[in-house]
């Protein structure tokens, strides 16, 4: 099995994934309340079962947040695994905002070198691999790519990334829309006394990264915890983008499958 078609079945799980969710999403579902007190839907097992049914028979181990159970003694030799949200930001989905999203990454000797974000509402496709690039695929376009059998067909697609007819526009912050943090508001007063008109926008989920991958927002301020699940994908798209996902104290890139699973604080920047 070569790179380019863990790419090709890394997009069309999240494909499966995203239509599953939204039959979910459509109507009304329960919310459970995991162990660690945040949201869990049906939406969140049918996507994890499907992405896992595409990626386990590639034979490489996957690491999910609806599988998260795997001792750090048995992780710690894989040099390569699957590390898969298969609902990010399921706060937004319960508030039907749409702003959530499925999650895949390929993640070699703790990189992630492979990343796929799908945001089902909206018809989005991001993705990103070493020696590829990254991309991004909306509405039509990513009807298409249900058809493509190379990662060249899918860049045919698809549109490079950063966007290159993006209008000029003031310095841009991302932000959470649901984890707002004081640390986050100094970051943004410091930015605007460097800049002076600074846009502030808030979004769900991995969504930030696939903005800044666009060139439609400079920086993404993560000044509070999340999960490796979070982060990987988006990582491998910003990256291939040209832009980086650094250690907000070390600056150094967010490393993966640690004996800890939580992020440090990180910024997300754009091509330089």
């Amino acid at each position: 099995m070569i790179f380019e078609d863990y790419l090709i079945k890394a997009v069309f799980a999240a494909m499966e994934a995203g239509a599953a969710a939204l039959e979910v999403y459509s109507g009304d579902f329960e919310v459970e309340e995991k162990s660690d007190h945040t949201p869990l839907t049906l939406a969140d097992r049918r996507a994890h079962e499907i992405i896992t049914s595409w990626l386990k028979p590639l034979g490489i181990p996957v690491l999910s947040e609806e599988g998260r159970d795997i001792p750090y003694e048995e992780r710690k030799a894989w040099q390569r695994l699957w590390i898969v949200d298969p609902l990010d930001g399921t706060k937004e989905f319960v508030k039907k905002n749409g702003e959530f999203t499925i999650n895949i990454a390929l993640v070699k000797e703790g990189r992630p070198v492979l990343g796929v974000v799908f945001v089902p509402v909206r018809d989005d496709l991001y993705f990103g691999a070493e020696n590829t690039g990254a991309f991004a695929a909306k509405g039509e376009k990513v009807r298409g790519l249900q058809g493509c059998a190379s990662a060249d067909d899918l860049a045919a697609l698809s549109r490079s990334l950063p966007l290159a007819d993006l209008p000029a526009r003031p310095y841009t912050i991302m932000g959470s829309r649901s984890h707002a943090t004081a640390e986050v508001e100094a970051f943004v007063e410091g930015k605007r006394r460097e800049h002076g008109d600074v846009n502030f926008v808030s979004a769900g989920s991995s969504l930030k990264f696939c903005l800044v991958a666009e060139g439609r927002a400079d920086v993404y301020p993560r000044l509070g915890p999340t999960m490796e699940w979070d982060t990987a994908a988006g990582q491998a798209v910003v990256e291939q983008a040209g832009g980086a996902v650094l250690e907000y104290e070390a600056r150094k890139p967010l490393q993966y499958n640690k004996e800890n699973l939580k992020n440090p604080w990180f910024l997300v920047t754009g091509q330089s």
